[in-house]
């Protein structure tokens, strides 16, 4: 077990930001319920969502392994608050241009702090038992402990 002052991903992610079994009806609509849950956690104010969907429509946030990571503009970085994640799996699926999403990670990074949080994810993803396992995972708990990476959960 952790000591709760592990780095990575996971140490970002708050249980309330977590929905295990959402529906979307499409991608706008997952990287809304992502924007929202950075919201009520209060990492982000609502400007920041709109900054979410703007993102998108200019480079898609999809990685692989039916896992897309939303996150804002260089211009939406005014309405971060602080750093945080929101997870939201998708268990029928949302169509993400054609890919099929059931894991949505949502970023809200200060500065240039995404760009760490997205190299840690991008290295939890591109192991396919790792992605599986977060695709899988029943638990907020669960969830943060994959995002760990393996160095920071150390004894």
């Amino acid at each position: 077990m952790g000591s709760g002052v592990a780095s990575g991903p996971g140490a970002l992610l708050d249980p309330a930001a977590v929905r295990l079994d959402a529906r979307a009806e499409g991608r706008d609509d997952a990287i809304r319920q992502c924007g929202r849950l950075l919201v009520e956690i209060g990492a982000v104010t609502e400007p920041y969502v709109q900054s979410m969907l703007d993102r998108e429509r200019s480079i898609s946030t999809y990685l692989a392994e039916g896992v897309a990571i939303p996150h804002g503009t260089a211009e939406g970085k005014d309405a971060v608050l602080r750093d945080a994640l929101a997870v939201v799996r998708f268990p029928e699926g949302a169509d993400w241009n054609g890919a099929k999403v059931t894991l949505a990670i949502g970023i809200a990074a200060r500065g240039d702090g995404h760009m760490a949080i997205l190299g840690e994810l991008a290295q939890i993803l591109l192991d396919p038992e790792r992605a599986r396992a977060l695709r899988e995972a029943t638990t907020a708990e669960r969830i943060a402990e994959l995002l760990t990476p393996a160095e920071a959960s150390e004894d």
